[in-house]
């Protein structure tokens, strides 16, 4: 029985010693971790971005063949975009879907430009087909989007390519080209 009550105290709880060398162990791997774990956040950043473009694409493509009108898909400051109409119906309306920079994404960088790849794009707008037509401003047609994070750390790039006949994917322009892999950018 004295036994019993002996081993039992001595078993309840930690050394100082054992406390202090799990405090040093969890900071080494915390001091290691932190940096990686930043990078995965900013390239998380910069893929909710993509997405968020592609599918603000896609919205734009849809309402032109549901609504039977163009309409069109523009970039923003930062990665915000708006859809609506060419020409509203009511001048008052508000616009169809629109996204701000800071919903998810607010360290990553767009480039836009337009087909000729060379001059800088904002607008592209989709006919009652969803194709792509010039835009009502006469301004360059957006053709791809280029996504890079801003701030230090993040080491993925990804790039949105939209189509002639109007369809956006995303895709990673350190992948080998299209034809070869599924996943890479058109040349």
């Amino acid at each position: 029985m004295l036994t019993r009550i002996a081993a039992a105290r001595t078993s309840a709880g930690f050394t100082l010693m054992e406390l202090m060398v799990t405090i040093t162990i969890m900071a080494i791997l915390m001091t290691v971790g932190l940096p990686a774990f930043r990078d995965m956040l900013r390239n998380y950043e910069v893929r909710v971005a993509a997405e968020s473009v592609s599918n603000g694409l896609q919205r734009a493509r849809a309402e032109a063949v549901a609504r039977n009108a163009p309409v069109q898909f523009a970039l923003g400051a930062g990665s915000s975009w708006t859809v609506d109409y060419v020409t509203k119906p009511v001048s008052s309306d508000p616009p169809i879907d629109s996204r701000s920079s800071t919903d998810g994404s607010p360290n990553v960088v767009l480039s836009a430009v337009a087909s000729d790849l060379a001059t800088a794009a904002t607008t592209v707008t989709f006919n009652s087909l969803g194709q792509v037509v010039a835009n009502a401003d006469a301004s360059q047609t957006l053709r791809r989007v280029s996504l890079n994070a801003s701030a230090s750390g993040g080491t993925q790039s990804l790039r949105v390519e939209i189509g002639a006949g109007g369809n956006a994917r995303v895709c990673d322009p350190s992948l080998p080209n299209y034809p070869v892999n599924l996943r890479g950018c058109t040349p």
